[in-house]
């Protein structure tokens, strides 16, 4: 069933426990993450990043109506969510694509800057119904809250929420997209100031290199939206190498890619749900 996206995260944090937001790049992915949903009996947000957006030439309509299609039939709770977006052209599609949420990134910006696209962004996702997510950024610096070492000052974190009226906070504190193999360590100190200071759900980026032991603490420390993309790209291409296949249709391939993406997201959710 597809539901906003504020349902399922309202019900984690009521819960305690995480949500699972997996990246779709391919219907096959779409299709992966809810049979794992399926599998695990957890609720799930399906993420549309503006990088898979450019990817389908630019056209966001026909990969999320179709994603919202799956979800609608699902038998769990489904969520849709555009990701990472930067273009205001973009951020106003989303409404009519399908998706609950967006996620609006200013966070290359300089923190003012970032305050008055975000602040503006809200303003329009909230009169279009949707939930919304932001980015502080990196303190004094460029690339992001993500950048290895970066660390959200919660202070600042509090003071950006308020400013920008979000109602979910993307932190930094110690996980980095596209990791590839699960060794990050994460700061649980700093989760919890976080937890205590931000009025709204925290939200980690670069879960895919975080083992399950670290997703664990993070939830009970008080984190809530868990992004995952990678790990269902490593799924994917993992079984693709493994069958080495000859043949000519797609299929053969696809087939075991996607039940690889879907065992990893029923293996997830179990730990973002088990807190």
């Amino acid at each position: 069933m597809l539901l906003p996206t504020s349902a399922i995260i309202d019900q984690a944090v009521s819960s305690g426990t995480g949500v699972g937001a997996f990246n779709v790049i391919t219907l096959e992915h779409a299709e992966a993450v809810i049979a794992g949903a399926e599998t695990a009996r957890q609720p799930v947000l399906l993420q549309i990043s503006q990088n898979c957006v450019r990817f389908h030439g630019g056209r966001l309509l026909p990969i999320a109506r179709a994603t919202a299609a799956l979800a609608a039939e699902a038998v769990v709770p489904v969520a849709l969510h555009l990701d990472h977006v930067e273009d205001d052209i973009l951020l106003r599609q989303a409404a009519d694509a399908g998706c609950g949420s967006v996620m609006y990134d200013a966070s290359r910006l300089e923190y003012a800057e970032n305050v008055r696209a975000t602040r503006k962004a809200a303003d329009w996702a909230h009169s279009a119904g949707l939930w919304i997510e932001a980015e502080l950024g990196e303190v004094g610096g460029k690339e992001g809250a993500h950048a290895p070492g970066a660390r959200t000052d919660p202070g600042e974190a509090r003071a950006f929420v308020e400013a920008t009226g979000v109602d979910a906070l993307a932190v930094a504190v110690g996980s980095s997209h596209a990791m590839t193999t699960r060794t990050a360590t994460l700061d649980h100190s700093l989760i919890a100031r976080l937890r205590d200071v931000v009025p709204v759900p925290l939200v980690l980026h670069g879960s895919s290199g975080v083992p399950d032991t670290e997703l664990r603490e993070a939830i009970r420390h008080g984190m809530v939206k868990i992004n995952i993309g990678t790990a269902l790209n490593v799924a994917f291409t993992g079984a693709l190498r493994e069958k080495g296949l000859t043949t000519t249709d797609p299929r053969k391939y696809l087939a075991p890619a996607r039940d690889a993406m879907a065992d990893t997201v029923a293996q997830l959710l179990g730990v973002l749900s088990s807190c």
